[in-house]
């Protein structure tokens, strides 16, 4: 509860002010009740403050006003302010400072003191004006993050912002967090508000529900956010450097794709939809898929994922919330997830640049294989080995239907895979592409012990 006494006392006061304040009793005493006084007054004052001595040079004075005031109206102002001139040799000043302006501690707090009693005001604008070049860093954070933030605006997402503070309990009741590198405030509010988030998953969740609890069932949101690690050290103490803070840009897709109408039906959002929105700002920036290599997450957080490498390091996941973690929030339909890594993603743009090429000569072929494989073998995979045995000549290569049947044995399904091949230098023949076919046959052949139908 705030008083007078502490709105005071909390911006310092006069520890000599005492013997005044009892003088002042006394008198009062004496005027009103009719008091005498028995005895002088004894002041118990073990370890006396004494006042604070600054010195004063007149060239700071003038360097940091901007102006050079006259010297006998700096002498005048200190007088007004009760500020003792101890010495004065024309240029410097030793001043004693009264114990009640316990704000002026050094040579700048003085400086302000006369600033203010002369006026603001009557210091003139300079019309000398300087000025030095800069060049921002590339990339510009600021211009990427409105770019992503553009395209996924114009994507349907709606962007949200989360309170950075959270209960340290959604970190300490799972495995996919390290409960060391939680970083915990010394005074919380509260239980709910008493650490620093690790993950913008569980501020994204609770957005979710709270939509849903208002009828808002079909959701796309995205944030940019940063996310909070303490690393111990042999040290005693912590210091700044034993705190980490990193940018990340997380999504969320739940409900359906679109509004149902007459002329258009709406289906369930999937795992893929939001895969593809997690591979847009991939593509948007630069990133080609066949720099990347793709893999799964062995986190619980997730029911089904799809992770994105970058010299070992992951660059973005993408993945379906699993039900352990959407009963803490009671949530009871399905919600996908992606966390992209925006400080390393910063990183691998650095020296992106934006190449122009003419229009292709000659034409290209398409080219389409069913192979039958083992059931968990993913897509990506037969990108990488396509990509990595045709490198000049594949262009693109496209998943168009899959298919799943006991009659095509145990644990097993078909892909059904096309591929355009196009030579810049010449025209393809049928000998050619008949042998880059075969090569691509016997790659998925050795390497995943795939059959052709």
């Amino acid at each position: 509860m705030k008083t007078d006494a502490a709105f005071r006392f909390e911006r310092g006061t006069d520890p000599n002010i005492t013997k005044w304040a009892l003088k002042r009793a006394i008198m009062l005493i004496k005027e009103i009740a009719g008091g005498k006084v028995s005895s002088d007054i004894t002041d118990v004052y073990p370890k006396e403050i004494k006042n604070v001595q600054v010195d004063v040079n007149f060239n700071n004075i003038y360097r940091l006003i901007g102006k050079k005031i006259e010297y006998n109206t700096v002498k005048k102002i200190l007088t007004l302010l009760d500020i003792e001139i101890i010495h004065d040799d024309g240029i410097n000043l030793s001043l004693m400072i009264p114990s009640y302006r316990v704000d002026i501690k050094q040579e700048a707090d003085v400086i302000e003191e006369i600033l203010r009693i002369y006026g603001y005001n009557n210091v003139e604008v300079n019309m000398h004006v300087n000025s030095t070049l800069s060049y921002p860093e590339k990339p510009n954070k600021e211009k990427i993050v409105n770019i992503v933030s553009d395209l996924l605006s114009n994507n349907g997402f709606a962007e949200i912002m989360c309170n950075s503070l959270c209960p340290a309990a959604w970190y300490e009741q799972n495995d996919d967090f390290n409960r060391e590198q939680l970083v915990m405030l010394a005074n919380p509010l509260s239980s709910d508000l008493n650490a620093m988030r690790q993950s913008l998953l569980f501020g994204g969740l609770s957005s979710v529900i709270w939509n849903i609890n208002r009828q808002n069932l079909d959701l796309k949101f995205y944030e940019f956010g940063h996310c909070y690690f303490y690393h111990k050290s042999e040290e005693p103490y912590p210091k700044a450097s034993n705190y980490i803070e990193k940018t990340s840009l997380d999504l969320f897709i739940s409900g359906n794709t679109g509004r149902q109408s007459w002329n258009c039906k709406t289906n369930p959002t999937d795992f893929f939809n939001l895969k593809s929105s997690v591979e847009l700002i991939l593509s948007r920036l630069g990133i080609k898929s066949e720099n990347l290599s793709s893999g799964e997450s062995n986190k619980k957080y997730y029911s089904e994922s799809s992770t994105y490498l970058f010299n070992n390091k992951v660059v973005a996941e993408a993945g379906r919330v699993s039900k352990s973690y959407l009963s803490k929030f009671d949530i009871g339909q399905d919600v996908y997830w992606g966390h992209i890594e925006w400080d390393l993603l910063l990183k691998m743009i650095k020296d992106y640049s934006i190449n122009f090429h003419e229009l292709p000569k000659y034409p290209s072929v398409k080219r389409d294989l069913a192979l039958l494989l083992d059931r968990g073998i993913k897509f990506g995979l037969i990108r990488d080995i396509a990509l990595r045995t045709e490198k000049n000549i594949l262009q693109d290569i496209n998943l168009f239907d899959v298919y799943e049947s006991d009659s095509l044995g145990k644990n097993k399904k078909s892909y059904a895979v096309s591929f355009i091949l196009r030579d810049d230098l010449k025209t393809m023949t049928d000998k050619n592409i008949d042998k880059i076919m075969n090569n691509l046959i016997k790659a998925f052949e050795n390497e995943l012990n795939a059959q052709i139908r």
